[in-house]
């Protein structure tokens, strides 16, 4: 009877121990597959947000034309920026706009030509125009490789000191020659201006015929003299930097024209860095160009890039049967879709170029507004 007894204690305890067993194993979530799952997309997203910056590091200067950045630190920026209204409405653009893009309705960088404005500094004139070494006032140099017929707009600004009384000014362009031709002066525009006691002002004068005549005959280009005598004879015209006159030198504002535009709308699936979704998506990804050191960069110091991560299922390739036709054909192979941008817009950018000019232009394919699988 004891023995029978034993036998049973011990057939209890086996099978509530089993019970017990399998209720840990049940209870037990089966996280670390799925913790190794998410570990691995995370550092893949990673791995693809520090491939994209480089990238657009990368395009950037290819779409500029640029072997390596231009060398410009941000105290030299500060110097050569000028304080004028044209340099300020810009850089209010960006103040308004903040650092988003446009979305919904974007421009097709395909279709159309790119529009940009130039902003060139005035430098020294050449030495065979000069008298006893006197600079007299202003070179501006233009790539040749601007059309004269793209020529929208092209004004030429100068900074008038403030006069002592309210008077009539008379501002003064010529043309410079080489002394050794005789005359050094060819007058190119002459005209009143009124100004009030104790003002200072910009002043801008169309010179869009003078900018063509320029481009078509380079050799034409000698640069000019600029002057601004009120009643009494005084210059008022800033053509050399004086201590508190840094950023207020002539300058010239060329506008190059614009083809048209096509809309298209934005569309694909957007995630953002905390979504679970394994599938190919859109996250965000804000480009900071002081974080490059970039300085040379005037506006936007930072805007939305984006970029794509994620996995292509081969059964959700409708839209390219191709591609899944030939993986069909080489299950095994290395040969299969991509999670890549399917859209891309531009982006506005006012930067120095490494002659120092300012350059207001659009740059194409900057911008990831969807991604899918190719």
């Amino acid at each position: 009877m004891h023995l029978a007894q034993v036998l049973i204690s011990l057939s209890f305890v086996l099978a509530f121990g089993q019970v017990g067993r399998g209720d840990i194993t049940a209870h037990q979530p089966s996280t670390p597959t799925e913790e190794n799952e998410q570990c691995s997309t995370c550092e893949f997203r990673q791995q693809s947000k520090l491939m994209r910056l480089q990238a657009i590091k990368s395009q950037i200067l290819s779409k500029l034309r640029l072997k390596e950045a231009p060398n410009i630190s941000r105290d030299v920026v500060k110097q050569l920026l000028p304080k004028a209204p044209p340099l300020q409405q810009l850089l209010d653009q960006y103040d308004v706009l903040g650092d988003d893009n446009k979305d919904g309705i974007m421009e097709d960088d395909d279709e159309h030509a790119t529009a940009e404005t130039i902003m060139t500094m005035a430098t020294e004139p050449d030495p065979v125009v000069q008298v006893d070494r006197k600079p007299k006032c202003c070179f501006f140099s233009f790539s040749p490789k601007i059309q004269p017929n793209r020529i929208m707009k092209a004004q030429l600004w100068v900074h008038l000191r403030p006069a002592e009384e309210a008077t009539t000014v008379f501002l003064q362009i010529s043309r410079l020659m080489p002394v050794t031709e005789g005359s050094r002066h060819v007058r190119i525009r002459s005209l009143k201006i009124d100004v009030n006691a104790g003002v200072r002002s910009w002043q801008s004068i169309d010179v869009k015929q003078v900018l063509t005549v320029w481009l078509k005959q380079p050799e034409t280009n000698w640069g000019i003299e600029i002057n601004a005598y009120d009643s009494k004879g005084n210059d008022l015209a800033v053509t050399t930097v004086e201590a508190g006159e840094e950023g207020l030198l002539p300058f010239m504002e060329v506008k190059i024209s614009e083809g048209p535009k096509r809309a298209r709308r934005d569309s694909g699936l957007d995630c953002d860095e905390n979504s679970p979704e394994s599938r190919c998506c859109r996250y965000p990804l804000t480009v900071d160009f002081e974080d490059f050191g970039w300085d040379w960069i005037i506006a936007p110091k930072r805007y939305k890039a984006n970029y794509c991560s994620g996995e292509c299922e081969y059964m959700h390739l409708q839209k390219y049967p191709h591609t899944h036709l030939v993986h069909k054909a080489n299950p095994r192979g290395t040969v299969g879709p991509c999670c890549t941008p399917t859209k891309l817009s531009p982006i506005n950018m006012l930067y120095f170029n490494r002659k120092e000019q300012i350059i207001y232009g659009k740059l194409p394919s900057m911008v990831v507004d969807s991604c899918g699988c190719s």
